[in-house]
């Protein structure tokens, strides 16, 4: 998959995001990807104390990806009908609203 965002995964104003799916079904291609891009070493190093956890399960379950931020609110994905682009916009946008450093460089 070529890249889906043109700017960098930035996890500062993130907490925790727990990625959950089944890898024998047909529909967690996007959310396997979400996680290769926040679980990356470039990511990561936006915020050392963001926890990034992975259940994987064999019970034919809907792939989600639940991100909790540093103020309490959550984000819940269901990755079965999102694509990566998608579900990357929204944690992006997400992002970018909690963190006033982050408004400021996309105005530049």
């Amino acid at each position: 998959m070529a890249a889906s965002s043109k700017s960098a995964v930035v996890l500062k104003a993130v907490k925790k995001i727990a990625v959950q799916f089944c890898p024998f079904e047909s529909n967690v291609r996007s959310t396997r990807e979400f996680l290769l891009f926040v679980g990356s070493e470039k990511a990561r190093s936006t915020n050392m104390n963001c926890e990034v956890i992975t259940t994987v399960k064999h019970d034919k379950s809907e792939p989600v990806v639940d991100v909790t931020f540093v103020d309490g609110e959550r984000l819940l994905m269901k990755g079965a009908k999102l694509t990566t682009r998608e579900m990357l916009s929204a944690f992006q946008s997400r992002c970018t609203a909690k963190d006033p450093q982050a408004k400021a460089g996309v105005k530049k």
